[in-house]
């Protein structure tokens, strides 16, 4: 599975009572579930769009067999896979029906491929990381400042921790730095209102701390492939 656009605030993905991910969901992230594997996805504020490809166990294509023996692979990265599924992705939104050889080929690359990652250490995080009570202040700081320049010291205070501390013991917790954080929640609060009002992109980059109208455009297209303007012409009811 492909996440194509969009993301979660926090995702947390369990496997037979164990943690397999604690974090966030983000462009580009790709996850791998083995066949007859079960897992448990916990989403809080979910808006995204994502690919799935579905691989027969018994197909006999080279690196398939590959697949067997690996474990439930989470949010991983590798952008050779993310391009062969967003354009088998496109060309089946046209209409248009691969050639039988093109998609053995894009399965057997993408199978190879997804064997690499798990060649990785697998990250756990279940130390190091924030305490529910401690990560809810800190997002009831974040939404209560949504609009001021937040600083990392400030973050820290409202966690009761040290600056040093906070900022890898968040990351540990949410997948991103605190400031990346900060911006995506700025992003994600943007894309509410661009679709459920008619606030000015201006109004709207000054109401979530955005230093200019360019810097929210800027950001949000980095973060969402496209600029706010564009996004909620694609959102409206008539699109």
């Amino acid at each position: 599975m492909l996440t194509e656009e969009g993301g979660t605030s926090h995702t947390s993905i369990r496997h037979e009572a164990r943690s397999l991910y604690d974090g966030m969901d983000r462009p580009g992230a790709l996850t791998f579930v083995p066949a007859g594997a079960e897992r448990q996805g916990f989403y809080r504020d979910v808006n995204l769009s994502y690919s799935a490809l579905w691989i027969d166990p018994d197909i006999g294509l080279p690196g398939c067999e590959r697949l067997r023996n690996l474990p439930i692979l989470v949010n991983k990265k590798d952008a050779v896979v993310a391009t062969l599924l967003s354009s088998l992705r496109d060309e089946m939104a046209l209409g248009h029906k691969p050639d039988t050889a093109y998609v053995e080929h894009l399965v057997a690359l993408v199978s190879l491929r997804v064997a690499n990652l798990s060649r990785e250490q697998p990250r756990f995080v279940r130390h190091g990381c924030l305490s529910r009570r401690a990560i809810g202040r800190v997002r009831d700081y974040i939404d209560a400042h949504m609009n001021a320049d937040i600083s990392l010291s400030e973050l820290a205070a409202a966690a009761g921790m040290a600056v040093d501390s906070f900022a890898r013991r968040f990351k540990a917790t949410t997948g991103l730095a605190p400031y990346a954080y900060v911006i995506e929640e700025r992003v994600r609060r943007a894309e509410a209102l661009l679709r459920e009002t008619g606030l000015s992109i201006g109004v709207i980059a000054f109401r979530l701390g955005f230093s200019s109208q360019s810097h929210f455009t800027t950001t949000f297209r980095r973060l969402r492939g496209m600029t706010p303007r564009a996004y909620r012409v694609n959102s409206s009811p008539e699109s």
